[in-house]
């Protein structure tokens, strides 16, 4: 895996379906439940130490009634900049996951001289992770095998999705993660105080909500230990900016577009 580090996991690596929750039953959000858009298209700016490193692009291309539950598609683009003599990364995550952010299937696809693929296919009825990696640059197959899905696990970019859902609210959250082809765990922390956020896309401070938590384990990306997150207060709950520790050191993500209809940035 390379060493660069992107956004998703800033509320990627974050919760599960499955988790033991400590709430304020006394805080309330002033907004309605969140929202997820289909035909979303956000886009996030990278910088390490100061210089913009790439861009991760965010598509939620469709939704489906299946089983008597709405089925998500999610994708996301990380891309590095051309000409930095220290990354080049090009990466694509697939994730189709329920009303609950509970994902059915995964897909991470790294594209180089050898692109290669992991995929997870999530079957509940039978218990069961279906593992399946390979090169398609060769068409090989190198993991054909399956793993017990004894709980719910999310996957690396279905989490992103889980953790925007459940920003605003003051709560703990102590996760299964199944990531490399193994359960981990993550702690996420959600806070219901609304702080203000600058970023170069707009001339005003937006009025974000905030979530911090830890990693025991290196992510996708090369995410571990500490990382922060800062979301949009309001029913999208997008998010705005983020810190993180990884492996080259601290970065930060900063959202720089968006396709997204009916909004904008809130005002703080």
């Amino acid at each position: 895996m390379k060493k660069f580090l992107l956004f998703l996991l800033t509320a990627s690596l974050i919760i599960s379906g499955s988790f033991s929750a400590s709430e304020n039953k006394n805080s309330k959000l002033d907004f309605p439940i969140r929202k997820i858009d289909v035909g979303e298209e956000i886009t996030y700016v990278v910088k390490y130490l100061f210089i913009s490193i790439g861009e991760i692009k965010l598509k939620i291309t469709r939704s489906q009634v299946r089983d008597n539950d709405t089925i998500y598609s999610a994708i996301a683009y990380i891309d590095s900049y051309e000409g930095l003599p220290f990354v080049n990364l090009h990466q694509i995550y697939e994730t189709k996951f329920n009303s609950r952010q509970i994902p059915v299937f995964f897909r991470g696809t790294i594209i180089d001289k050898d692109t290669t693929f992991t995929e997870y296919t999530f079957n509940y009825r039978t218990k069961k992770i279906h593992i399946l990696k390979g090169s398609r640059t060769k068409n090989e197959i190198w993991t054909d095998s399956t793993a017990a899905l004894d709980r719910e696990y999310l996957d690396g970019l279905s989490l992103f999705y889980y953790a925007r859902m459940r920003t605003g609210k003051k709560a703990t959250y102590n996760t299964p993660v199944f990531i490399n082809e193994k359960g981990e765990k993550t702690v996420i922390r959600c806070y219901d105080k609304p702080e203000p956020i600058e970023i170069d896309a707009v001339d005003y401070k937006v009025n974000c909500v905030y979530l911090d938590g830890e990693t025991e384990f290196k992510g996708i990306f090369g995410l571990t230990g500490y990382f922060e997150g800062w979301f949009s207060n309001d029913e999208h709950a997008v998010p705005i900016f983020a810190k993180m520790s990884v492996i080259i050191g601290n970065i930060t993500v900063e959202l720089k577009s968006w396709k997204k209809k009916n909004w904008i940035p809130p005002k703080y």
